[in-house]
């Protein structure tokens, strides 16, 4: 391929999913692009330097490890930006993100565990004088943050999300997914040294990313791309207020709408916030993501139900989750 553009979507788009697990995966897609190794590796860690790839690695499916929940505060705008660093300064938080509504502050903590989780609520809520909502995932009905880069139709459309029981793992497959959180290193041989890092073979760590797929532990293995430096920058989250005998048809039809990448119900934190029903719209256009956003509501007719549109404005911290470890992962 001689358009170094197009070879860039390619790294970028076609193995977000697809990436091979084998000895030497980026040999092998060298050959399938008419590269070298030495080209590829070359590309991902400019894509790293560059901030359009936060790494290659694992995607864990919700729930299954550890536990998570997507929280919220009303900060008053002159503390926005000192709140947002207090909330950065907690290893478990990995996503955080400023909003435009009253609650302006919205950030996912994954923790070790239930009690974990309520500590770091707790702590944020007394460090900050604010209160936290905390907003749990009750269904999945499709979450999907791969993108079409080629724009042929914007992020990718996909199926229902079957939910799976949470599991502990043992040590063995903890010690690999604790060398999984800083991304598969870029070597000719990169399951052999992600395996030196957890004390077990290279056999032995494709192995187990290979049941971890199978099994549904994993939602995807690849290139895990950031989607405001790729030009999705106007993206928003839209919620209703939808009746408990209704929520579940209506999320499930929602989640086959081309375009929406998550859908999903959550508890609601009364009184301050009654919405349950979820779904994320990424656009590089506002006016692209509120036609469409009005669109899907009027073919449900959702908006005969109380409801919001919020557009973020500032990614404060976005990294991969910490599920095994306590290290935090600051990133810009």
């Amino acid at each position: 391929m001689s358009d170094p553009v197009a070879l860039d979507l390619r790294l970028l788009n076609d193995y977000q999913r697809d990436f091979p697990l084998v000895p030497r995966p980026y040999a092998q897609i060298a050959a399938e692009l008419g590269l070298d190794e030495a080209a590829v590796i070359t590309a991902y860690g400019e894509g790293l330097a560059r901030k359009v790839v936060s790494r290659i690695g694992a995607v864990v499916a919700p729930r299954r490890i550890g536990a998570s929940t997507l929280a919220a505060m009303a900060v008053p705008k002159h503390r926005l930006e000192a709140v947002a660093e207090r909330v950065n300064a907690h290893a478990e938080v990995n996503h955080n993100y400023e909003r435009e509504d009253e609650w302006n502050l919205w950030f996912v903590v994954t923790a070790r565990d239930a009690t974990r989780r309520a500590e770091v609520l707790g702590e944020l809520a007394d460090e900050t004088g604010l209160t936290v909502l905390s907003l749990p995932l009750i269904d999945e009905y499709h979450i999907d943050l791969g993108f079409d880069l080629y724009g042929a139709g914007g992020p990718r459309a996909g199926r229902e999300e079957v939910s799976s029981a949470p599991c502990a793992l043992p040590g063995i497959e903890s010690a690999l997914l604790a060398a999984l959180e800083d991304g598969l290193p870029l070597t000719p041989h990169p399951f052999a040294d992600l395996g030196a890092r957890a004390g077990i073979s290279e056999d032995m760590t494709l192995s187990v990313l290979e049941g971890w797929l199978r099994d549904g532990l994993l939602k995807r293995f690849g290139v895990v791309v950031r989607h405001r430096e790729l030009g999705y920058t106007e993206n928003a989250m839209c919620v209703w207020d939808v009746p408990d005998d209704q929520v579940v048809e209506l999320g499930r039809q929602l989640a086959t709408v081309p375009g929406v990448t998550l859908c999903y119900r959550r508890e609601r934190a009364l009184p301050h916030w009654p919405y349950n029903l979820y779904c994320m719209i990424h656009g590089k256009q506002r006016d692209d993501v509120l036609t469409l956003r009005a669109g899907l509501a009027d073919r449900l007719g959702l908006d005969r139900f109380p409801h919001r549109i919020l557009f973020s404005r500032r990614c404060f911290k976005q990294c991969g989750a910490r599920y095994a470890t306590g290290r935090d992962r600051q990133t810009a």
